[in-house]
This record gives structure tokens, sequence and C-alpha cells, in this order.
């Protein structure tokens, strides 16, 4: 079945004007993209922030007449009366085939290494080297692929430290990737700390699919946290909570220990760094694309 897509690029105030329409015209749904590479990451509480420039995109059945569709978007465009006197924002119709998304996500969907010995594999294919420590995935798990930028930053660096039978503490463990790497990698045992119940869900169910215990790996929240000192913290979250989570990280990272903290921009490094340096040695910075990870040792 094929399908029409509308895109129409908007103000902040136009967005609820153009997504009503859509919705009043039969859009089977309605999305929002950023219009200009304006990353929104921490909004303030109880606020839902728009980007500058968004595009609002309407996806119809096929057989909907494109040009009627578009004049009577512009009428109910123009009837509002916040929009008199603007002009009907640019927008584009496109006839959009359907696929099996999932099944075309496989076929691209390729092992990946991640320093020296991991490597992150899809389950469907033979690993390309069966002597390295392959992390299988498989697409039906709630589960990052490594891809992203601040999530390969921390994958490497698990494969540059972890020697073997280290405690480690991935705060902010999401669905558990960096903790069932660092086991593969040979840790001895792992701790994940979410503050969300269905990433320590999905952490645990991932972890069993990839043949580790609840022993290996336990997952709590972090009012539950263990009084344990880790070997290797590894902390990919955003600037924000890693500045107010300093002092708690600090404690929870034996001296002489390793550090890491992802999920930054290169313009956030100092802020981060100057809040960690009561407690650690910070070394400089790595980056990947628009992301960083800063490093150091607990003094």
């Amino acid at each position: 079945m094929a399908w029409i897509q509308l895109k129409v690029e908007v103000l902040p105030d136009q967005i609820e004007i153009i997504e009503d329409s859509m919705l009043l015209e039969g859009a089977q749904a309605v999305t929002l993209q950023d219009g200009a590479d304006q990353p929104i990451l921490e909004p303030e509480l109880g606020t839902m922030p728009v980007w500058d420039k968004t595009i609002v995109i309407g996806l119809f059945d096929a057989e909907i007449n494109g040009d009627v569709l578009i004049a009577n978007m512009k009428n109910l465009f123009s009837f509002d009366p916040a929009m008199q006197g603007k002009a009907f924002p640019e927008h584009k119709l496109e006839l959009v085939e359907d696929k099996d998304w999932e099944r075309a996500w496989m076929d691209n969907f390729h092992a990946m290494p991640f320093g020296d010995r991991l490597w992150v594999c899809p389950s469907w294919k033979e690993p390309e080297d069966k002597n390295a420590v392959n992390l299988m995935l498989d697409p039906g798990l709630a589960f990052g692929t490594g891809t992203h930028p601040t999530t390969a930053h921390c994958l490497r660096f698990l494969d540059k430290q972890v020697e073997g039978g280290e405690l480690i503490i991935d705060y902010g463990c999401g669905s558990g990737i960096l903790g069932i790497a660092a086991l593969l990698l040979g840790s001895e045992r792992m701790l994940g700390v979410d503050n969300d119940p269905q990433a320590l869900l999905a952490t645990r169910q991932n972890a069993e699919r990839n043949g580790i215990s609840a022993d290996q790996y336990d997952v709590v929240l972090p009012e539950n946290t263990h009084k344990i000192e880790a070997d290797i913290m590894v902390a990919n979250i955003l600037a924000g909570p890693l500045i107010s989570l300093a002092e708690n990280i600090a404690t929870l990272t034996k001296s002489g220990g390793k550090l890491a903290l992802s999920g930054l921009l290169s313009h956030q490094a100092d802020e981060v760094r100057a809040a960690y340096e009561p407690w650690f040695n910070m070394d400089g910075m790595e980056q990947l694309d628009d992301w960083i990870i800063l490093t150091g040792t607990k003094l």
C-alpha cells in the first residue's frame, strides 16, 4: 500500500493549526520534525518546547486528491484569526511506498567494531570475527545499537579499560547495552542505576537474552543504590544531571577508579569537568561528531 505524505515547514505559532488541519482532513498520523538541526536536550520541567523551524508531516491514504487536500488546508489556515494576512507555509506532497521497515533495517544493520576487542553484531548474521567479544543484538529488543556517538564513546572506553574482574556501575543504564558489553569483556559484576523502572526491566531482559544472570548484573533505582565503590564508573546521561550527581557518582567510585561521562556536547565540557574536579583527576575530552566524552581517575 502506498501513502501520500504532506510536509509543511512552519513557525512555532503555526504548528497547532497545521496539525489540527491535517487531522481534520483525515491524516492517519501526524509527526513533528526538527527543521533546522536545533537539538532540544534539557527542557525545563513542565515545559514542552518546540523548534524555531518545525516540519509537520501528515500521512494520508494514497487515494486522497492532493490538490483538494492542499486547498482545504489553505482554507482552514486562512480562517484562523491568528493567521490572518499570513501566507500558507512552504509545503511538499510526496508519494511514499509502503515497505517492511523491520526487514529494511535488518538488511542495513551490519556488525560494528568498538575498540580492539568488542563488536556489536546483529543476531541474524554470523559474526565477522568469531574470536572477538561479540555482543549480539536482536531487532525485537528495546536496545540501542551503539551507533549513537554517546553510546559509541562509552563502548570504546569500556573496550580499553576492562581488563577482567572489575565491579562496574552504569549510572543511567537505559537498556543495559554498556553493562552487557562490560560483562562480555570480562568484568565480574555490574550495577545498573536508572530512575525509570521500565529501563530497569529492559536491562534485565536484555541481559538474560545475552546469557547474563541477575547475580552478574543487578539493577536498582537511585534511592536503592548499594553502598559500594566501583572500579569503573560510566554515566551516559545529560549535562544537567551529570553536574547535580557529581558528588554521588564520586562517592560510588573507588580511589584510583576510572570515570567516563558521556551524553555531552562540546560546549558543556568545561562546566561538567569543573563539577567533577574536586574528586577526580580529569583527562582531556574526545569528540565524535558534536558529542564528547570526559574521562578521569578518582583521587
